[in-house]
């Protein structure tokens, strides 16, 4: 594993002391330059050089030119130089000495104070040729002809590899604010990688190697390393956001420093690079090592509710997501295995403590609610209308939203964990109804002289349809608490309706023993009477949502046939005459088609009752036997839960009809189990005397 090296905080390298070798990395840098211009020994100018050579160049021309040739041919051009080119050459002697002379002094070894110089210009990359040519011309001399010695060449090193590590440390910011220099540092880089394998591969003599090979791109590793831990720790560039804490704050830097980062990695900096380097590869496992690595530590300490939501929806849900959509850095990422920021066996830790908090949160809101709505049960005060309906909304409101809005946030870090909080928060759901209806139970029972008793008990039926929408629309079938959800609000529902239709059908039962008690003498102004007394009621009715309402118009209508076949069943009417007969039907009749008509007109859909009363009727106008049998065949086809006994009471009313012929009518109707079940029963919640 390449050893981690410390880095000072202007760059990453210092000049040593001593005679340590440029790939020792732990000392440290004063005034770089100026301490390379105290150790280097002074030699002779360039201008003094070119006199002498001036000078014997004069006295042999012939051996100038050959030398201006030879040295052209060994000299090396440099990063800025490459792509210019050559002089034209001048004729005449004249010209050609110049050239020639030109071409010596390019062929000359580089001397220390030019290699400084390019330093100090940031040429990174020419002086690190030079350099390398340098350190080559040293190390092809005798001790005695050396006018610079290794040491010195060690220094000039400390300071380039100084400022081409600081240089290569601040990337990220320098890829868009002056690439040129950045590029200078990453050729410089390759070369001194390039002139490491040379090194190798030409076996030189031992006293050649010991300072090869310098091993830059270990210390680049290390560099990028350290900038990327100093820009992931550094804070001050993420502005605050209100309400978050120091955790958030952290996990919300760290997220937007890593992804910013890394796009500028994968659009201006990879580029920069040889393949081999594998650029974006290194920045970004070093960015999630040090994301991975915080959010381990985080999850491990005592988290409250809100950052562990926040961390589990930044290790399932942002991380993953929110670095791929951008193209480029989604390409780029997709080639890599980053893995998770936590452990399989911590984020499950982690998300078990979720769980357990949020339902625990739901149930003490959910108790909370319950208590407010019961408290306002015993108001003197009406509850408000929403649409022409009492409502009672602020509870399923307040319960709907809060189970609601946790779902949906436990979905937003995952699905799996949106799925296993909606399981348990429907077990709360179903357990906090169970109570409700328990508590409406109570204060139906206790509270029937409260001044708003009635639309007290409305609004809490209308309560029913939100936390039924809200059932039928999220809980999933394979949810057993969905069943036990829905049974607990049609017993609110009906037991509810119940009490509502008490009074009304109390009110009723008199006025329907008018009918026995006058023989159905006056039998329309009984029905106006009941259609009336009934009209009132259901003015009040209406502030039911229309579920409801419809519900009880037809348990009102259902109750209206249902008291007057009572009536009919009470054998206190007999009749021998025909014509006796024949008018009682034809009150029946048009008792039943008000009755028909009054319900249909305030929404009743059970048009399944409509033709039992004419049917009956019908039955009593009849005097033959054989169109009798074929009227009750017709009647139990209609309502199959009609018994022998409900059709004996019945043919009482037919006075004029023998033992044989009422024995041959019933054989048509025997007692027993229905040939199919009714869909809607009628004549078997009857009972007859």
């Amino acid at each position: 594993m390449m050893k981690m090296l410390p880095f000072s905080q202007s760059g990453p390298i210092g000049i040593r002391n001593g005679t340590t070798g440029c790939n020792d990395v732990n000392g440290q840098l004063e005034n770089p330059l100026a301490s390379v211009a105290e150790h280097i020994p002074s030699c002779t100018s360039g201008d003094e050089m070119w006199s002498k050579e001036q000078e014997k160049m004069s006295e042999r021309p012939e051996a100038a030119c050959r030398t201006s040739r030879a040295s052209s041919i060994t000299s090396n051009g440099s990063c800025a130089s490459a792509g210019e080119s050559p002089e034209k050459g001048k004729k005449g002697i004249k010209g050609i000495l110049t050239t020639a002379l030109k071409k010596m002094r390019k062929a000359r070894p580089p001397t220390a104070k030019q290699v400084m110089d390019l330093v100090e210009k940031q040429k990174l990359c020419d002086a690190v040729q030079h350099l390398i040519a340098l350190e080559k011309n040293v190390s092809g001399k005798s001790v005695e002809g050396l006018t610079i010695t290794q040491q010195d060449i060690e220094s000039i090193c400390d300071v380039l590899k100084h400022r081409v590590f600081s240089v290569l440390k601040d990337s990220v910011l320098l890829a868009r604010t002056n690439p040129e220099l950045l590029q200078q540092a990453v050729d410089a880089l390759k070369e001194q990688e390039k002139e490491d394998q040379n090194c190798t591969s030409e076996n030189l003599p031992e006293q050649n190697m010991q300072f090869r090979p310098r091993k830059w791109k270990d210390l680049w590793m290390a560099t990028v390393k350290e900038s990327v831990d100093t820009r992931m720790k550094d804070t001050s560039h993420t502005p605050r956001t209100e309400n978050l804490s120091a955790v958030g704050q952290n996990l919300l830097h760290m997220g937007k420093t890593m992804k910013e980062d890394l796009m500028v990695v994968a659009q201006y900096i990879k580029q920069l690079y040889p393949p081999e380097f594998d650029v974006f590869r290194t920045y970004a496992e070093l960015y999630h090592h040090h994301f991975a690595s915080l959010a381990k530590k985080a999850a491990e300490s005592q988290l409250d509710d809100k950052d562990v939501y926040l961390l589990l929806s930044w290790v399932h849900s942002i991380y993953p997501k929110d670095m791929r959509k951008d193209r480029v850095l989604a390409e780029e990422l997709e080639k890599l295995e980053l893995g998770s920021l936590l452990p399989l066996s911590l984020s499950k830790e982690l998300e078990k403590k979720y769980l357990e908090s949020e339902e625990a949160t739901i149930k003490n809101v959910l108790s909370k609610c319950l208590e407010k709505e019961i408290q306002r049960w015993k108001e003197d005060k009406e509850p408000e209308k929403l649409n022409g309906h009492f409502q009672s909304e602020l509870l399923a409101i307040i319960v709907i939203q809060s189970i609601y809005n946790s779902q949906m946030r436990a979905r937003d870090i995952n699905i799996v964990l949106g799925e296993e909080l909606s399981c348990l928060l429907s077990t709360e759901l179903a357990a906090f109804l169970r109570s409700y209806k328990d508590a409406f139970e109570d204060f139906k029972e206790k509270g029937k002289k409260h001044r708003h008793y009635r639309p007290v008990l409305i609004a809490n039926i209308n309560n029913c349809s939100n936390f039924r929408d809200y059932t039928e629309n999220n809980i999933a079938e394979k949810d057993d608490n969905k069943e036990r959800i829905l049974s607990t609000l049609r017993d609110i529902e009906i037991s509810s309706e119940d009490v509502l239709l008490q009074q009304l059908f109390a009110q009723l039962k008199p006025i329907y023993k008018k009918f026995t008690e006058n023989k159905w003498e006056c039998s329309n102004e009984i029905m106006n009477e009941i259609i009336k007394t009934t009209s009132n009621h259901i003015s009040e009715l209406r502030t039911l949502k229309d579920p409801f309402y419809h519900s009880v118009i037809e348990k009102i209508h259902v109750r209206l046939v249902k008291d007057y076949i009572v009536r009919l069943l009470k054998k206190k009417v007999s009749m021998k005459s025909a014509t006796q007969q024949q008018n009682l039907a034809q009150s029946i009749s048009k008792n039943a088609a008000d009755l028909e008509a009054f319900c249909t007109s305030n929404g009743s859909k059970a048009t399944w009752l409509n033709s039992v009363l004419p049917k009956l009727a019908e039955i009593i106008r009849l005097q033959d036997t054989g169109a009798i049998k074929i009227e009750v065949a017709t009647l139990t086809t209609a309502y199959p839960d009609i018994r022998k006994r409900h059709l004996e009471a019945f043919l009482h009313i037919k006075a004029n009809l023998s033992r044989g012929e009422l024995k041959s009518i019933l054989g048509y109707l025997a007692d027993g189990t229905a040939s199919r079940p009714p869909s809607t029963p009628l004549f078997s919640s009857i009972n007859v005397s």
